[in-house]
């Protein structure tokens, strides 16, 4: 059956375009014939005599790319949901889809077409409008050009058309019946920006500043492993962040950044250690915040890193391609003591590779299925495989070669470095030994398949699509150095089939059984192994940032959220009172209708607003719904 979703009712404190501008006019006309110009500014609009408000989060994490079509780090997907509008959103309170830039949408009976109606009124930062071209643009750029496809063409495979039908229409055909159209999370691109790029692959949209965008940020500045700036949008459809300025600071040490949080150098810091969480609990002006994990720990074991087309490459040890010898070892982790100890009891220890926060995709072994720490069976099964100890009592394989295995793990997450080291100990007992090297970055030694076992996490959205897509066989790269998705050269050839089928099962239940299936055999094949899920330990200066919004509200996290609606609602200090007089969204959406008729109640309302200016005199601060 064909369903189709309303499109919502606009909130009187988010018209802004023409109406806010010609509001401002007549306002500052009546205020210059009164002598009283100077009066009344509003604080988030910074003049040149206001002191802009500034949010820094210290970050450690370099930045892979600021190009859409390449970024996969968390740092800069999270940048890209703030500077870019997706097609919908995910509500901070439920994590259900809601509208974003498509305002509504409907769907044919078989599920094939899908028709976008686009929010009219919207521009990107440039003055330029967003329109169904820019959508199809995007979108067929990604399905045309393979380097335009490299961090989101999962979403696009089975796109068989995309078309803009009118300005503010886009209809996208299918070959086959899709779950995740209410979950693109593909950023929208400028088609008058973009289609100047000659080459996908090579731009990373890091010269030309400010970016163009059309998110309720605007990336102004970046110093590479120095400091990113981004500005608040003034014409973002839903509103105004109240902060004017969002800083993230590069401090690589964990320690420096919490010493930075103390001095207010910087205003919020994530990835606490569970020591650092405990120390902040008890420090003046600072408010902390444990949320529980959307992001899993794991490492993956290198199981011969090679070509879609089967050409192997790389030094992996070749030991580890034996199942065998993955088994034993996952058999030496005790997941447990690895969240007692080196997270502090404040995270789950799980096998299942979608966190149980997403309870209905969430899966984990059985008692019979469990892979569980046994360093007796992980002995046994070296000794019938024929890994003989050597002198120095490190197993040995046919080939001569022992079992003595590269670790290289985040140099920046001493989480990650405990634990690695608490593996290497168990490890040797079964005769293995994992030299364990933390490292400024592992991307290049995954990049050129130079690894026997690296450390790994991703952060996993409401929809679980993505996470699982990356470990696709289509995933491998088709040449050295090429563009490829996956985090750990997986392939195995049930898992596609089941991907395929859980993509186009529309029926939530069934689907979930999949999506577990799935899981089984990733975590039966022992390549991508995952120890659990922190949870997300934050911490924020509560004299700059008076309130904001986690997701899920309540009790879910401000970093690394599916959407921007820890930074878009940060509320400055001493500006509540203003926030809560502008408050009343709900993650709804604008109507982006025509303003001709308001602009005409100003023009009538001229005199009312000579009568306010006194009233407007006496507040020193307003948001930017006020200027309305």
């Amino acid at each position: 059956m064909a369903t189709s979703v309303p499109r919502a009712r606009a909130h009187p404190a988010h018209r802004r375009g023409r109406v806010g501008r010609f509001a401002a006019g007549v306002a500052a006309a009546a205020l210059a014939v009164s002598g009283l110009a100077t009066a009344g500014l509003p604080a988030n609009a910074a003049t040149d005599d206001a002191e802009p408000t500034s949010l820094t989060i210290a970050v450690s994490q370099e930045v892979d790319s600021l190009s859409p079509f390449i970024a996969v780090r968390l740092i800069t997907t999270n940048m890209h949901r703030w500077m870019y509008d997706f097609l919908t959103n995910y509500d901070p309170e439920t994590g259900e889809t809601i509208p974003a830039l498509a305002e509504s949408w409907d769907t044919s009976e078989d599920g094939l077409t899908w028709t976008y109606h686009i929010r009219e009124g919207v521009t990107w930062t440039d003055g330029e409008p967003v329109t169904a071209e820019d959508v199809a643009w995007t979108f067929n750029t990604m399905m045309t050009d393979p380097a335009a496809a490299e961090a989101n063409g999962n979403f696009v495979e089975n796109f068989a058309s995309v078309t803009a039908t009118d300005e503010y229409t886009v209809e996208i055909v299918l070959n086959e019946p899709q779950v995740t159209m209410l979950a693109l999370d593909v950023p929208i691109l400028p088609e008058h920006i973009w289609s100047q790029v000659d080459d996908f692959g090579a731009f990373n949209n890091d010269t030309e500043f400010p970016i163009v965008g059309n998110g309720p940020f605007i990336l102004t500045d970046y110093q590479p492993n120095v400091s990113i700036t981004l500005e608040a949008n003034p014409d973002y459809w839903r509103g105004a962040p109240k902060f004017d300025q969002l800083i993230l600071r590069y401090i690589d040490d964990p320690d420096a950044q919490v010493e930075a949080l103390r001095s207010g150098e910087v205003d919020f810091v994530f990835g606490l250690t569970p020591a650092q969480y405990e120390t902040l609990q008890n420090e003046e002006n600072i408010t902390v915040n444990a949320a529980e994990g959307k992001r899993f720990q794991a490492i993956t074991l290198n199981p011969g890193a090679r070509l879609q087309d089967g050409t192997p490459f790389g030094d992996g040890h070749p030991a580890l391609q034996d199942p065998v010898v993955r088994q034993a070892l996952v058999h030496t982790i005790d997941r447990e003591a690895i969240y007692e100890v080196a997270y502090g009891g404040l995270g789950e220890a799980n096998g299942g590779y979608i966190p149980s926060r997403y309870d209905t995709f969430h899966w984990e072994p059985s008692e019979d299925e469990e892979i569980g720490f046994d360093i007796d069976e992980a002995n046994r099964l070296l000794d019938e495989a024929g890994y003989a100890p050597g002198g120095d009592g490190i197993r040995v394989g046919p080939d001569g070669r022992p079992l003595s295995f590269r670790f290289n793990v985040h140099g920046d997450n001493p989480q990650y470095i405990q634990a690695a080291e608490m593996m290497a100990e168990w490890a040797r007992e079964a005769g293995m030994e994992l030299l364990v090297e933390p490292v400024s970055e592992v991307g290049s030694l995954l990049d050129e398949g130079t690894y026997d076992i690296l450390t790994t996490g991703w952060n996993v959205n409401p929809d679980p699509n993505y996470v699982l897509s990356i470990n696709l066989c289509s995933g491998l790269p088709t040449e050295v150095g090429g563009p490829y998705l996956s985090d750990a050269y997986y392939c195995n050839e049930e898992y596609d089939r089941l991907y395929a089928e859980q993509l186009s099962e529309l029926d939530v239940d069934a689907r979930a059984e999949i999506v577990k299936e799935m899981q089984r055999i990733l975590y039966e094949d022992n390549i991508f192994v995952v120890w659990g899920y922190a949870n997300q330990l934050e911490a924020y200066r509560s004299d700059v940032i008076a309130e904001m919004t986690p997701q899920p509200d309540p009790g879910g996290n401000y970093w690394g959220q599916d959407g921007y609606w820890s930074w878009w609602s940060a509320v400055p200090v001493g500006e509540e009172d203003d926030a809560a007089a502008g408050s009343g969204d709900d993650g709804g959406s604008d109507d982006g209708g025509s303003n001709t008729g308001l602009i005409v109640g100003i023009v009538a309302a001229a005199v009312v607003i000579l009568l306010l200016v006194l009233l407007l005199l006496r507040r020193r601060t307003a948001t930017a719904e006020d200027r309305e």
